[in-house]
């Protein structure tokens, strides 16, 4: 029987996003979160989650109507309580914008007491079905236009809801175009960039709110357990990564982010303390530290901070060795480019080193590769980092 090996990915250049149902039921149902808002995706998405993509049929009051791929059928009342406004007119007003909008058209029946609406261009996103069948509203999933969401957010005054579905949607999963995405499902706003890292001045502008909002906003959802929330000291940015995102979008265990891995990913300088300084206690133990005398470049305590903050992140995932006192890392370059007269002389370049973790004088049970990169600072003799 033939072998596979299936890798998952959530690319950026892909035009649309899977949006399951369930996921929807379970944001609807958090009153949590607030929805007044202007820019319409929630309400939009609302609709989107409750059209047909099959035809099936449909009794209201003792009426029977056919509902066809891209439509579904509800009383005002209904829409109200989905869209959580006070008043039914309130409802009908962001049909009236949403159509205004040419991304639904509209008509009421039974005298006004039902709308029947249709989500144009569905059946160019979404598959449709032949066959009549009931279309259940809990399962399954349905697509959305990346440049669809994109539009609404800009429309107007994001909701607490809108933002949190814009961060969904702009989600990115192991793609080689984007940094940080190996390690998780990070939010990136495809600016062009390649880095998730964003400030929040750039996400107020997106969102139409202030850079207060934006980071109370933030804050909640993070609280919530919705999202991680990454800051970085200085003009860095921050990064966002999504939870329970693998789970709900490929039926795969979620992944546990660190920042410290984060960090290395985006290549973000770590400082490292001075000579004498105390430094707090972290996963790693007391050990030995073997470093190669084609590196006496490097100092040994600088090495060791560098062990201590990778020991921080593979120690979260799982890898003890960092606690046991037995264990032996030995550093070494990989070439002979990484020799101390390469380094000397080309220090805006990378440099790149192996280390290993061994089981006291046995043969080693891990092997890293190390990436180097000196500051501007340090370019001009400055302080290290």
């Amino acid at each position: 029987m033939s072998e596979y090996q299936l890798e998952i990915k959530q690319v950026v250049d892909y035009p649309r996003c899977r949006i399951y149902r369930q996921f929807i039921q379970n944001l609807m149902a958090d009153r949590s979160i607030r929805t007044n808002g202007g820019s319409g995706l929630f309400y939009y998405t609302v609709l989107c989650n409750y059209a047909n993509f099959r035809t099936s049929y449909l009794r209201i009051d003792g009426i029977g109507y056919t509902v066809y791929p891209g439509e579904w059928i509800c009383t005002v009342k209904e829409l109200s309580a989905w869209f959580r406004t006070r008043f039914q007119c309130q409802a009908v007003s962001i049909l009236d914008e949403l159509q205004k909008r040419h991304l639904i058209s509209y008509l009421f029946l039974d005298r006004g007491k039902v709308v029947k609406y249709k989500i144009r261009d569905w059946k160019k996103q979404n598959t449709v079905l032949d066959y009549n069948c009931p279309c259940q509203k809990d399962t399954g999933f349905f697509f959305m236009p990346v440049v669809t969401a994109t539009e609404l957010v800009s429309a107007g005054r994001c909701s607490e809801m809108d933002i949190l579905l814009d961060l969904w949607m702009s989600a990115v999963y192991n793609d080689n175009q984007v940094q940080g995405s190996e390690i998780g499902p990070v939010v990136y706003f495809r600016n062009g960039t390649g880095s998730p890292l964003v400030a929040y001045s750039e996400m107020a502008a997106r969102w139409g709110i202030s850079k207060a909002t934006t980071g109370r906003v933030l804050k909640k959802l993070a609280d919530m357990d919705y999202i991680s929330l990454m800051s970085f000291p200085g003009k860095t940015g921050s990064v966002i990564y999504l939870h329970s995102y693998l789970s709900t979008m490929f039926q795969i265990s979620d992944v546990l982010v660190d920042k410290e891995e984060v960090a290395m990913s985006l290549k973000i300088s770590i400082t490292l303390p001075d000579e004498g300084e105390p430094q707090a206690d972290s996963a790693l133990t007391e050990h030995e530290v073997c470093v190669s005398e084609e590196l006496s470049c490097v100092s040994k305590s600088d090495m060791d901070a560098v062990i201590r903050k990778m020991a921080q992140v593979l120690d979260a995932q799982g890898i003890s060795c960092f606690r046991c006192p037995k264990s032996i890392y030995k550093l070494y370059p990989l070439s002979n480019a990484c020799r101390e007269e390469y380094i000397f002389h080309t220090l805006n370049t990378a440099a790149r080193f192996g280390m290993s973790v061994c089981c006291g004088e046995d043969k080693p049970v891990y092997t890293f590769e190390l990436s180097l990169s000196p500051t501007e600072n340090d370019r001009e003799g400055g302080c290290r980092e």
